[in-house]
């Protein structure tokens, strides 16, 4: 039987920092990654792809906003949002992918699944929104939103000045359709599911399928999906070749090989950064610690070398 791996695709897989989300420019960006993948197709690998949705779900809801506020559009809640950005970036990445394909001779099919991801309707996250979405609003629009429809703002600490949304990051617990995902990889195909996290649901009283008002770390639900499916190996790919410690100090050092009790002990100590690496490395861990044999964090151009990336194992190889 084939290796199965889990490759979660950063946010600068598709977008660049300096780059202002054209379709042409998130089309080159995700074929530039992709090509990257073929080594592990070519080695035998069957695939599950990940993918973030940060920048593009928040362009849904400012589009959201300006038609609420031009036209009357009723906006959609936050759910609807996420799913249409899985589509949306879902289609992207197979076109692109199915090309890619085509252009090194391989003959796999692609399939793209809207997936939905569990959560625990009391999870203390609900209580204490922290992910900032959305567009950023003067105080008096923000309070006004807030009281109109009971959104929760913070005030932005950098860049421009203003009061951003807030929403929950609740922990996710299980991926709908798992055995669907697992078994369309295992036969060969490749799949992109878990986008963005997943839209995440929970189950009420009566046994429905509801929506929550949240989003889910991307890093933390691939890296759930990966166990799930019973992964051997778990890729997360970002803007940097390694795992630094000491990052950008005169003390800064590669960590190419990293075991879980280390890995523990360095995010505890508050080595990496929460907005950057730290969720990455916590991913990571939870996969590794769960039954996965390995996790790579690398650059998506240095991941055909295996010369580059950081190695999270259980024990040291």
């Amino acid at each position: 039987m084939n290796k199965l791996a889990v490759v979660a695709l950063g946010g600068n897989a598709l977008l660049r920092d300096n780059q202002i989300g054209t379709i042409e420019e998130q089309e080159q960006n995700t074929t530039d990654t992709l090509e990257n993948l073929v080594f592990l197709i070519k080695e035998g690998y069957d695939l599950v792809i990940s993918h973030g949705n940060g920048p593009q779900v928040g362009n849904i809801l400012m589009r959201n906003d300006a038609g609420e506020t031009m036209y009357n559009i009723p906006q959609m809640p936050l759910d609807i949002c996420v799913a249409d950005s899985q589509g949306g970036i879902g289609y992207m990445i197979e076109r692109m992918l199915r090309n890619v394909l085509h252009k090194h001779s391989i003959n796999k099919e692609v399939i793209t699944l809207v997936t939905q991801v569990m959560v625990d309707a009391s999870d203390p996250a609900f209580q204490n929104p922290t992910k900032r979405v959305g567009k950023i609003y003067d105080k008096a629009h923000a309070d006004q939103l807030s009281q109109q429809k009971g959104w929760t703002f913070k005030e932005e600490t950098k860049g421009t000045k203003g009061y951003r949304r807030v929403v929950p990051s609740p922990v996710p617990l299980g991926i709908m359709n798992e055995n669907i995902v697992e078994n369309l990889a295992r036969q060969g195909n490749i799949v992109i599911a878990a986008g963005g996290g997943g839209v995440p649901v929970y189950i009420d009283e009566g046994g429905r399928v509801r929506p929550s008002e949240a989003v889910i770390d991307k890093d933390l639900a691939s890296s759930l999906l990966a166990n799930h499916i019973h992964a051997d190996e778990f890729y997360i790919l970002t803007d940097v070749p390694y795992i630094y410690l000491n990052f950008n100090t005169p003390q800064q050092e590669v960590a190419e090989f990293l075991d879980v009790h280390d890995a523990r002990e360095h995010l505890e100590s508050g080595m990496f950064g929460e907005g950057n690496m730290a969720p990455k490395i916590r991913a990571a861990v939870q996969f590794v610690e769960l039954g996965g044999k390995k996790s790579v964090i690398t650059e998506a151009t240095k991941l055909e070398d295996r010369k580059f990336g950081s190695k999270i194992t259980l024990h040291y190889e």
